[in-house]
């Protein structure tokens, strides 16, 4: 969960969606990231940039905001790299809390409950949906990230990275709750 849900004080509500979800929390920690973490956290490959670029850029036309004005580039990937640093500079101002889940399906369920990345876009009762404030709009505009409260890997792979990143491996666990040994033939 980003700074801004742990600002807000909403990890707990957010933490009960997945638990509720039939998730099982095999990892978590209060972080506060430095630069080099947060800089590992999102990809600087060219690719990345310039499918993020291209959002922004497409948002920007969308509303309207001069695109070289305001981000000084056309250049997708250009672009990509400014909303890189946006992110990191976001990841880092204040602390995250960091979890990992498991769980059947448990990245495609984890995206499903987080909804999509720009919270006007997320559908009501998904946790961008119902809590997110922020719009892409505002953030272009004010030359930040977009604040949607939290970061879901998008596949397995990423979740893997991520995880590797974030976590040691003496800070994940492996338990089975309750009503595991009840299925259990």
């Amino acid at each position: 969960m980003k700074p801004d849900a742990v600002k807000r004080g909403i990890v707990g509500e957010i933490l009960h969606r997945f638990e509720r979800s039939g998730l099982k929390i095999v990892g978590a920690k209060l972080v506060q990231a430095d630069s080099e973490l947060a800089e590992k956290h999102y990809p600087n490959s060219d690719e990345w940039k310039s499918k993020v670029g291209q959002r922004t850029i497409d948002d920007c036309e969308k509303y309207g905001i001069d695109l070289m004005a305001n981000m000084g580039t056309t250049d997708p990937i250009e672009v990509g790299a400014i909303v890189k640093q946006w992110n990191v500079d976001f990841l880092t101002s204040g602390p995250v809390l960091a979890v990992v889940f498991e769980g059947v399906n448990a990245v495609e369920r984890v995206r499903a409950l987080v909804g999509e990345t720009i919270p006007v876009r997320a559908a009501p009762g998904t946790i961008r949906g119902d809590f997110s404030l922020d719009s892409a709009i505002a953030a272009n505009r004010r030359k930040r990230t977009v604040f949607n409260l939290i970061h879901a890997s998008g596949s397995e792979e990423e979740a893997a990275t991520e995880i590797n990143l974030w976590f040691k491996e003496n800070e994940l666990f492996s338990y089975k709750r309750v009503h595991e040994d009840l299925y259990m033939y």
